[in-house]
């Protein structure tokens, strides 16, 4: 080390520590050269993106939250009750009462989602679904109404337009509309004005973490027989890997288990509704067209599990308490809707339904693996 004398030692001591202040002033003020990158919003379970990416970004809300399982693009159904009892009652015939059992009441259904359009800040999906239903009594002699309703294909073909709009990375809006033709028409006497149903919903909500989506809004549906405008309230929530809850309420409400990423386990109800328009081949006094309107309530378990890759089936079993299942003059039907009952009764049958046990099995297509680790490419 050189020899400084005195002085120049001092200076050089001085020069030494205003250099090493500097330095520490400059790296204080050195600030990152690139801003924070955070991952690519996920999409709706309705999405062809993989499931467990499902809500795990908070850039665009949508209403799905994580562990809601595969989003669903082709269903086929069949369901199938027990025996249960029927009393009808005639008020147009002086309250005259006749009953007997229900020996079959099955329904079947497919329902199919298309994504029309499928970005992370707009999705638009067109569904279409195709239901029928049957019954057949022990003693359908008993009565006209029985007669009537034996054997004949109680039809739904309807088609759907759904809109979900993520707003930002908190808040969400859906809107639904949907028209269906409900009743016993064949292609050859098809009239669409008798026939055509209507609903619709909207709802607004908040996507609060990737495990918490909350709506609050309204339905224009036949979920309680008649068409009618009602609030609802939709909460998704999972809390943790193992539990959550999914719901639409008043319309259903379902704690969900989830076993593993390929089975999932649900308890629960719903309340269903549906509204037929049928021709009657007996004329019941002078009406030969009724409206028939059913409610009811169902308490369910089901499972759903993967076969292979693309394919999942479901299984549910339950108990149906069937609320209401009355017909109506078509001619005061409308009337009756608004609470309008004068001109006479609207009723025409008045019928009660006793509970039964149910079961369903279910297949259903979702997007494949393949596919979607392309997609999250």
């Amino acid at each position: 080390m050189p020899v400084f004398s005195p002085p120049t030692r001092c200076l050089f001591y001085y020069l030494s520590a205003a250099a090493v202040l500097a330095g520490s002033v400059a790296q204080a003020q050195v600030k990152p050269s690139n801003p924070p990158v955070y991952p690519p919003p996920a999409p709706l379970a309705t999405d062809t993106m993989q499931a467990n990416q499902v809500g795990q970004a908070q850039q665009f809300a949508v209403p799905s939250v994580v562990g809601m399982g595969p989003s669903k693009g082709v269903v086929a159904n069949i369901e199938s009750l027990s025996n249960f009892r029927i009393t009808t009652r005639l008020p147009e015939e002086g309250d005259r009462e006749t009953s007997t059992t229900v020996i079959k009441n099955r329904r079947a259904f497919i329902k199919g989602y298309i994504p029309v359009w499928n970005r992370p800040h707009l999705k638009v999906i067109l569904g279409f679904n195709y239901d029928r239903e049957e019954f057949q009594f022990r003693e359908p002699g008993n009565a006209v109404f029985y007669r009537d309703l034996e054997d004949k294909g109680l039809k739904t073909l309807g088609t759907q337009l759904a809109v979900i709009r993520p707003v930002d990375e908190v808040h969400w809006y859906l809107a639904r509309v949907k028209a269906e033709l409900n009743g016993d028409y064949t292609s050859s006497e098809l009239s669409v004005k008798d026939y055509l149903r209507t609903s619709g919903e909207f709802i607004y909500g908040w996507k609060r973490s990737p495990y918490f989506s909350w709506g609050v809004g309204a339905q224009l549906s036949y979920t309680f027989g008649r068409q009618s405008i009602y609030p609802v309230i939709l909460y998704n929530r999972t809390f943790n890997p193992r539990w959550g809850v999914e719901s639409l309420f008043p319309a259903r409400v379902t704690l969900r288990r989830n076993l593993d990423p390929k089975t999932l386990l649900f308890g629960g109800y719903t309340v269903d509704g549906s509204n037929y328009n049928i021709k009657l081949r007996e004329p019941l006094g002078d009406l030969r067209t009724l409206i028939v309107r059913q409610r009811e309530l169902k308490l369910r378990l089901r499972a759903e599990r993967e076969i292979y890759d693309f394919l999942w089936f479901g299984l549910e079993g339950g108990y149906r308490y069937n609320v209401g299942f009355s017909a109506f003059n078509e001619d005061n039907y409308r009337r009756s809707l608004l609470g309008i009952l004068s001109g006479g009764r609207t009723r025409a049958v008045d019928n009660t339904l006793g509970g039964a046990p149910y079961f369903s099995v279910e297949l259903f297509l979702v997007p494949p693996r393949k596919l979607l680790s392309k997609l999250a490419k």
